[in-house]
This record gives C-alpha cells, structure tokens and sequence, in this order.
C-alpha cells in the first residue's frame, strides 16, 4: 500500500471542479503546536495516505511563502485550522483564516475548526488570550483588525472539534478517521458497474464485527468468477480506516516456491508500516518480523486467491501473531482451506438472482440498467448462460455491445 496511489484515489474521490492538489491544508501557531499536535496530526493523515499541506514541509527554502501558501488554501479541499491560545498573536495565521474563510464562499471548500486547549465562546468572543491578541492588533491596523475578528467568529461558529482533556492521541484518530470518511478514499479499485453489493457488505461486516477486541480471521469462497476479489476489495475500501495499518496482498496463486512467498511477506510489512522497506533473506525470518512488528498494531489484511495452505501458514499464520482487534480476510475457491487453517467465519459469495444478472448485463450490453426493447426476448437465454456470475455477464455483455439481433441470436 504505498501512500501515492491512495493520494491518488483521494484525489480522485474529490475530482470536482476545480480539482484539488491537497486534501488538507493545516493552519496552526507554529511556535505552540508545530513539533507536537500538529506533527502528530500531520502523521496521522499522511499514514492514511491523505495528501496534507502544511507549510514547513512543503515549500522549497528561498521561495517567496506567503504567495505559496494562498495557491496551497486555494488547492485544498479541506482546512484544518488549529485554534490554540496565541493564534491571535500570529498575524500570519489570521491573514491565513481569512483566505481559508473567502475560499469557503468563493471554491466551496470545507473548513474545520480545531479548538486546542481553548474555549470556543473565547473565540467566539475574542475574549481571554483572544481579548489581549487584538488590543494590539488594532493599535496596528484598525481595519485589518475588523477582518480578523470576523474571520475568527465565522470559524468558531462552524461544526469542529475541542481538545480540552483527554489523549491527544485518541483525539488524533479520531480526526483522521473522519477526514478519512468524508474524503470517501475508495483505495482499492472495484469498477463502476457493481450490483448487488450491498447484501455482501452487511454480511460480511456482522462477521468481522469491527467492536470486538480480538483478532477475527474470515473466509470467502466460491466458484471462479463469482466476485470474491470485488467483494474483498468493497469491503476494504469501506473498513480500512479504523485499522492502524493495511495490505491487499492480490493473486496470491501466482505464488509458486519460496522467493514468492518471502517477497509477500516483504510486501506485507511494507505496506503496513509504510514503506520502510523491511528485507530479510529466509521465509522462517519473515514469519518472526511479522510477529514482532504486527503484534502492537491493529491491522487488515487481505489475502486474496488463495490455494495453498502454506501461503496462510507462511503470512498470516496464528491468530497470535496478531494485535487485538486486526482482521483477516482470505478469499479463496476451496472452503477445505479455510476450515484447516481455522478461520472464525466462512462465507459463500452466491450467484446474482435474476434481477441482479439482469441489471448488471444491461450495464454493459446497453450502458443502461433495462434493455433495449427488440433484445427482451433474448435476455433470458443470456441469463440461462452466464448463471448469475457477475464475470461471464461482465464478459458476455462487452461482447455482444452495439451488435444487431442477429448478431445476438448467432452468438447465443
């Protein structure tokens, strides 16, 4: 998993008009919150692959930052401003605001106030430390002084969040985890024409029962083509961000001797503590670093295609190796598998009922959900064929795309 290709799927998530170069912008007091919360902040977004700006890390020494940083406000989708007790002190921060607040009018970007250590009726206010800030500002200049009080008041009044008690590190999560959410990061690629997902998801989410503190290993098996890797991929895309760490370890039949099985293994750690290019030289080394290194981190990992018990007793071999709350899936075509290596829950990815198969092959066959009239009669001979496997529908209706009923009767 390396952070640029889930920068990228961000990206696109948000690939409205204009197109953002940033998820996040962070303004914050550097003197008070640069080499702590905020650091700790930007981590956090970066290790969920969430492109974030903030100003010591992204401009090149010797250029001119405060034009920089306005084009950065203006390329962002969302801005954190990180509201602690001498912000008002900083002028820079409040020229900062007022851009981040015109940006809110003018490109529809989204702001989210973070009260640290502050109250935000003295913000609201500007009263305590706020109070002091602005008898000096506006012995400076009166009506910059106006512009800023504004831009305070309109950004306390916004929906964000206070840090008053409690770990920062708590606190820290749970911001990540929702900018995450609101970014709708769908890391993993699953195409556009998908039916009948929903049931997947529900069910396999009462089995992996994210609440439960312990660690859940969870089989999908079924027939070629029948969608195991889609769903597996829906249903990362939909749960990865409450884990500390991730993998989608594709096509693991391919793997065929031990130089494969290493190399996954390698992979594995390397995308879960983010690139630091883990290497060890035997398969048995392999299994001891995941156990030492995964052990203290919550993590998914998916393990896709699977059909060789010694590739789950190689990766992902105990329950033990694991931190309380990490999750497993494997998705394989033989269900012997998953009984011997013990996994928790087993589910079976069925054919897509009528209606579904109908759908789906419309989708293709016509780029529309119903089919065109003259072609009615001849879906139920399609549906005869492809047996509700989303592949052979897939398949079948790029096939016979834009081709006459003739065509369609030769080919069926």
């Amino acid at each position: 998993m390396a952070s640029t290709s889930i920068q990228r799927a961000c990206s696109s998530s948000s690939a409205s008009i204009p197109r953002w170069k940033y998820d996040v912008f962070l303004s914050f007091r550097g003197e008070e919150t640069r080499e702590n919360f905020t650091d700790h902040l930007y981590t956090s977004l970066i290790e969920r692959g969430i492109h974030t700006f903030r100003d010591d890390e992204e401009i090149e020494r010797g250029s001119e930052i405060a034009p920089q940083l306005l084009k950065s406000i203006e390329e962002s989708r969302f801005c954190k401003v990180i509201i602690s007790e001498g912000y008002a002190h900083s002028t820079w921060c409040l020229d900062e605001l007022v851009k981040i607040i015109e940006c809110v009018k003018e490109n529809g970007q989204t702001i989210i106030p973070i009260f640290y250590h502050v109250d935000p009726s003295d913000v609201r206010k500007q009263t305590g430390s706020f109070e002091e800030a602005f008898v000096n500002l506006e012995k400076q200049n009166e009506e910059k002084a106006k512009r800023w009080r504004n831009a305070l008041r309109k950004a306390s009044n916004i929906s964000g969040w206070h840090l008053e008690h409690g770990y920062e590190s708590m606190f820290i999560k749970k911001i990540a985890n929702d900018i995450h959410k609101q970014l709708n990061c769908n890391i993993l690629h699953v195409g556009e024409n998908i039916v009948g997902m929903d049931f997947h998801l529900d069910k396999l989410k009462s089995f992996i029962n994210i609440k439960l503190n312990e660690v859940r290993m969870i089989g999908i098996y079924g027939i070629g083509g029948i969608g195991k890797t889609t769903i597996a991929k829906a249903i990362c895309n939909s749960i990865s961000y409450q884990f500390d760490g991730w993998s989608f370890l594709e096509n693991i039949r391919e793997t065929k001797n031990c130089s494969d099985l290493l190399h996954l293994q390698q992979k594995l750690l390397n995308d879960i503590l983010k690139g630091r290019n883990m290497k060890f030289h035997n398969i048995d080394e392999g299994i001891n670093v995941i156990k030492d290194r995964l052990h203290s981190k919550k993590v998914l990992i998916v393990f896709d295609h699977v059909d060789n018990l010694c590739q789950l007793e190689y990766i992902v071999g105990k329950h033990d190796w694991f931190y309380p709350g990490s999750r497993i899936i494997i998705t394989t075509r033989d269900k012997h598998l998953l009984d011997v290596h013990e996994v928790d829950e087993t589910y079976k990815a069925k054919e897509l009922n009528y209606e579904e198969s109908n759908e789906l092959f419309n989708r293709y066959a016509f780029k529309q959900s119903v089919p065109k009239d003259d072609y009615k009669d001849l879906l139920n001979r399609v549906m005869g064929y492809t047996k509700g496997l989303p592949l052979a529908l897939k398949v079948l209706g790029v096939f016979l795309y834009s081709k006459t009923v003739p065509e369609w009767e030769s080919s069926l």
